[in-house]
This record gives C-alpha cells, sequence and structure tokens, in this order.
C-alpha cells in the first residue's frame, strides 16, 4: 500500500506542477508581471504548500526533526538535484537583478534560521514572527521594485487564456501538487519507518525529496516549455518560502525544538554550502550562466549529502 501512495503521488505532483505552471504563466501575461516575480510568489506559495502543512504537522505531533528537516533537506534538494536537473536539461542565462536581490535575500533567509538555531536548538514563535515579518517586506519589494532576472522567451499562446481558465488552472494545480505530496510523503514515511530510518533522516531525503517534487516538475516543464525565469524564479522563491513562511507560519504556531543534533552539526551547514555555492557558479567558468557541466556540479554535492547523511555516522 506505501508503494501505491508513493506512485499516486508522484502522478499527481507531475500533473500539479503542469497545471500550476500554465496559471502561472497566464497570470504573468494577462496582468502583465514579469514572470520572475510570478515564479517566486505563486508558484512558489502553492509548491511550498506540501512542506508547509507537513512541518506544521510534524511539529504538532512532536516530530520538529522531521519539521526542520523537510525544509533544510527540501532547500538543499531545490538547488542540488532540481537545479541540477533543470540546468542539465538547459542552460540559464542569469542577470545582474539575480545577484542584486534574488540571492542575496536566500542567503539572508538561511543565515537568519541558522542564526536562531544554532545555540539554543529552538525556534521561538517570535522568531518565527520576524521571519514572516521579513517574507512581507521582500513580497512587496518583489511587487514594486523587481525587475526581469532571467533571459526567457515568451509564450505567445498563453496570452489569451481567458481569466477563469487561469484560476481553475491555479486550484487544480495546487490541490494536486498538495494531494500528491501527502500520498508521496506518507508512503514513502511509512516506508521508510518500517526499516527503521530516524525521524532526521527520514525528513532531510524521503520527505524533502518528496516535496520538491513540485518545483522538480514545474521546473522541467518550465524549461520544456522554454519559460526559464519561471524555473529560476520558482526555486530561489521557494528556499526563501521554505524558511521565511514554512518555517516561521509554523514556529508561530508552536516553537519547534531540535531533536536531533545532526540537523545542526551536518544538515544546516549543507544548506548554507549550497545556497552560497550558486554564486561563484554563475561566474566561474562562463560568467551569468548557468549550464549542464554545472547541473552535475550540483547533482554530486547533492550525491555527497544524502552519502554523509545516511551512511557517515
Amino acid at each position: 500500500m506505501n508503494l501505491v501512495y508513493v506512485i499516486v503521488g508522484f502522478v499527481l505532483l507531475i500533473f500539479g506542477g503542469h497545471w500550476l505552471l500554465k496559471s502561472a504563466i497566464g497570470f504573468s501575461l494577462r496582468l502583465n508581471i514579469p514572470k520572475i516575480i510570478i515564479g517566486m510568489t505563486v508558484v512558489s506559495f502553492a509548491t511550498s504548500a506540501p512542506e508547509l502543512i507537513v512541518s506544521i504537522k510534524a511539529a504538532l505531533e512532536n516530530h520538529a526533526d522531521i519539521a526542520f528537516g523537510n525544509v533544510i533537506g527540501s532547500n538543499i534538494a531545490n538547488l542540488g538535484l532540481v537545479l541540477g536537473i533543470t540546468v542539465i536539461l538547459s542552460t540559464i542565462s542569469v542577470e545582474k537583478s539575480f545577484y542584486r536581490t534574488d540571492w542575496p535575500v536566500m542567503m539572508f533567509a538561511s543565515i537568519l534560521l541558522y542564526g536562531f538555531i544554532a545555540y539554543d536548538g529552538v525556534l521561538q514563535s517570535y522568531e518565527g514572527i520576524i521571519l514572516v515579518s521579513f517574507l512581507i517586506i521582500f513580497l512587496v519589494y518583489l511587487l514594486k521594485f523587481q525587475k526581469i532576472a532571467v533571459v526567457d522567451e515568451i509564450d505567445e499562446e498563453a496570452i489569451h487564456m481567458p481569466l477563469p481558465k487561469i484560476f481553475l488552472y491555479f486550484i487544480i494545480g495546487a490541490v494536486a501538487l498538495w494531494g500528491g505530496s501527502e500520498f508521496l510523503i506518507n508512503g514513502a514515511v511509512g516506508m521508510a519507518k518500517f526499516y527503521h530510518v530516524s525521524e532526521r533522516i527520514i525528513g532531510v531525503t524521503i520527505v524533502s525529496i518528496g516535496t520538491s517534487i513540485p518545483e522538480l516538475a514545474a521546473s522541467v516543464i518550465a524549461v520544456i516549455k522554454k519559460e526559464k525565469a519561471i524555473s529560476l524564479g520558482n526555486l530561489i522563491g521557494s528556499n526563501i518560502f521554505n524558511i521565511l513562511a514554512v518555517l516561521g507560519i509554523t514556529s508561530i504556531i508552536t516553537p519547534i525544538k531540535v531533536v536531533d543534533t545532526g540537523l545542526l552539526t551536518n544538515d544546516i551547514y549543507w544548506m548554507l554550502g549550497i545556497a552560497f555555492i550558486i554564486l561563484p557558479l554563475t561566474f566561474i567558468p562562463v560568467k551569468m550562466k548557468l549550464s549542464w557541466k554545472k547541473g552535475i556540479i550540483l547533482l554530486c554535492i547533492y550525491a555527497a549529502f544524502i552519502f554523509t547523511t545516511i551512511f557517515v555516522k
């Protein structure tokens, strides 16, 4: 039965990513908003919903390591696994606004989380309020000042999509992503617990990969449809949302306390490291591009993280 849940989850997530992307493109063209903003708001909110649901449920049921591991592991997977696969499929060209806004905010959010939990191992409610407050400031900035951060191609066919159809695609896509993630996570956690794997490892590997499937589906489809702004914006936005929204909202509801110290001695450093390394990768050896060679580097980093997490004590 757990295997059936996993298969159903994958199917729902793939279709959900496709429908959500259609909605995002329709919104961006109809409202004349840069697609990078739509990718970092509409798509990111919907694809971060699985992380939010899982983290709140885990925290309320005293499974804090799953709540933390889910977000930390998902952020690592977004950049190592999902971005790695995405740029292997298609080179992404990046403009200066990426360095000025998107990457710095992601790095700032990551360091802020580290500062909050590194010493006492607890994400308090007031710290959650601070995280959510920064998210609101970031969104206001995006909607007012952010310019296109990625060179992309406009899908002319989506210009005349009716508004009701746009909303329908968004609702169906979001529901499919949520339902698919629930199926996938329940099946994966059930299988992992059968083999007596710790909650932290479940969180940073199986659960985080499961909740990153929406990002992978949306990003791969975006690349296939040549909507590269949505693809890159979705990943960066999701990492920002995971920290500021998912952990922020969860900790406001109930403080989250780390149980397995491996989250503080291993996992969070991998998250900070892979977030930082994206910047030099966009300069070396070819400036302003993420190519297939860099995708392989990112996948190797992610493989190293999985190996050390599971096998190195």
